[in-house]
C-alpha cells in the first residue's frame, strides 16, 4: 500500500465543499508532504506537542486554577470542543482533522485568569494596539513557538490559522494580511472553522453550568426557570424517578449538549442544501455562515447565556477572583514595562528584539506575550517574587 493511499480514501469521503489537502492555501513556509498523515493531522500533532498547549492545563476561564481540582481548564475545554467538532464534521462529511486542529488551538492565546486576564492586558496595552486573545492565539502559532529550525511558530496550514482567528477588526485585519482578509472582504471562513466556533459555544455554555453548580455559585432550582435546562430536567425525572442529584445534573447536561449538537447538524445541513455550494470557494462567498443553530435553539441558548452572565459570571465571589486577577496582571505589566531588567533573560531578549523593530510598542508587546503565556499559578508566583518583601532570598528570586 502506498503512503498516500489512506489520504485518497479519506478524500472520497469528504463533501465537495470541505477543506482538503488538495484545495488548501498551504503553509507560509513550504514543506514536504507528510508521510502517512494528511496536512491537518500534522497541524494537530504540532499543536499538541507545543508548549502553549501544555500550559492550557493550568489556565482557567471562570475559576482560578488552584480553587479546585475538578473545574474545567482551558485544556479540558479544548478537548471537549474538539470532541464535539469532530462529531459534527464527520456527520456533515467535513474534514475532521482540520476541525480538531482548530479546536485544540483556539484558546492558545488566552491569558491566565480567563476573561479577567484579557481585560487587564487589553487595558494595559491600550496605548500599544490593545490585546485580543484570538489574535494572540494566531501570534502563538505564527511566531511565539520557537522550536523548529526553519521557521518561527508552527507553520500551520492557512485553513487552521483562519479558523483560529474568529474575530478581528478591519484595522487589525489589514495588519495581519491574507489570513484576515475575509474580515475586510466580508466573506466566510471554511465550514470547519464555522463549526468549531459553535462547538466552542456549546461546550462552554454547558460546562459552566456544571462547574457553577459544583462550586455552589448557581442554584439548581433557579436553573429550572431556563427552558433549555428545564426541558431536559423533565425528561430525566420522568425516566429516572429515584436518581440522585449528582447523576441528575450529569444526565441533564449531557442531554443539553446532545440537543444542541443535533440542532446544529440538522439546521446546518438544511442551510448547506439550500445554498448548494459546489466548492470551498462557494462556502466562502456566502453572504452569511452556513453553520448555525435554528432560530428556536438560538433563543434558548441566549436565555441560558443571560442567566449565566447574571448568576455566574457576575457572582460576587467570581468578581472577587477577577478583581485579584486584574490587579495581579496589571501590577506585573507595570513592573515589567518600567524595568525590563527584572524579566527572565529569554523574555527580556525578546523585548529587546521587538524594541528594535517597533520601539516602545514592541517592548509592550513582548511584555504582553510573556504575561499572556503564564499559567494562573505562575502569574501568582511571579507576583509574589516581585512584590512580596519576604521573597528577598536569592534562591526565591530564581524563576
Amino acid at each position: 500500500m502506498r503512503p498516500d493511499s489512506n489520504l485518497k480514501n479519506h478524500m472520497r469521503d469528504l463533501a465537495i465543499f470541505a477543506c482538503s489537502d488538495h484545495n488548501t492555501r498551504g503553509r507560509a513556509y513550504p514543506e514536504d508532504r507528510p508521510i502517512y498523515r494528511n496536512q491537518y493531522q500534522r497541524d494537530r500533532d504540532r499543536i499538541i506537542h507545543s508548549a502553549a498547549f501544555r500550559r492550557l492545563e493550568y489556565k482557567t476561564q471562570v475559576f482560578v486554577n488552584h480553587e479546585g481540582d475538578l473545574f474545567r481548564t482551558r485544556l479540558t475545554h479544548s478537548l471537549e470542543v474538539a470532541q464535539i467538532a469532530r462529531s459534527i464534521a464527520r456527520e456533515l462529511k467535513l474534514h475532521e482533522d482540520l476541525a480538531e486542529a482548530i479546536a485544540l488551538s483556539h484558546d492558545l492565546g488566552h491569558t491566565p485568569f480567563g476573561h479577567a486576564g484579557q481585560t487587564a492586558l487589553n487595558q494595559c496595552m491600550k496605548a500599544y494596539g490593545g490585546f485580543e486573545h484570538n489574535q494572540q492565539s494566531l501570534r502563538v502559532v505564527d511566531k511565539l513557538e520557537t522550536k523548529y529550525a526553519d521557521f518561527d511558530g508552527l507553520n500551520l496550514m492557512f485553513e487552521t490559522r483562519e479558523g483560529i482567528l474568529k474575530h478581528c477588526s478591519a484595522k487589525a485585519a489589514r495588519q495581519l494580511g491574507d489570513v484576515a482578509q475575509r474580515f475586510i472582504d466580508n466573506t466566510q471562513p471554511s465550514l470547519e472553522a464555522q463549526l468549531v466556533d459553535l462547538s466552542d459555544e456549546t461546550a462552554y455554555s454547558n460546562h459552566d453550568i456544571d462547574d457553577g453548580l459544583r462550586y455552589g455559585l448557581i442554584d439548581f432550582d433557579d436553573l429550572l426557570g431556563i427552558k433549555l435546562f428545564r426541558n431536559q430536567y423533565d425528561k430525566v425525572v420522568d425516566q429516572y424517578h429515584m436518581i440522585n442529584k449528582r447523576r441528575m445534573i450529569h444526565e441533564i447536561i449531557r442531554r443539553m449538549v446532545n440537543v444542541m449538537v443535533v440542532d446544529l447538524i440538522d439546521t446546518s445541513r438544511a442551510n448547506i442544501t439550500a445554498a448548494n455550494p459546489q466548492s470551498l470557494d462557494g462556502v466562502r462567498n456566502q453572504p452569511k455562515p452556513l453553520m448555525s443553530f435554528s432560530e428556536e435553539m438560538t433563543a434558548l441558548i441566549l436565555e441560558l447565556k443571560q442567566f449565566l452572565r447574571h448568576n455566574l459570571y457576575q457572582h460576587y465571589r467570581v468578581h472577587r477572583m477577577s478583581r485579584k486577577a486584574y490587579d495581579i496582571l496589571t501590577a506585573l505589566f507595570d513592573a515589567f514595562i518600567n524595568d525590563t531588567k527584572i524579566l527572565p533573560p529569554e523574555a527580556r531578549e525578546q523585548c529587546l528584539i521587538l524594541q528594535g523593530e517597533s520601539g516602545d510598542e514592541g517592548v509592550a508587546r513582548g511584555v504582553a506575550d510573556y504575561i499572556a503565556g503564564m499559567t494562573d499559578r505562575y502569574a501568582i508566583v511571579e507576583y509574589e517574587r516581585i512584590f512580596n518583601p519576604r521573597q528577598l532570598s536569592f534562591v526565591n528570586l530564581i524563576p
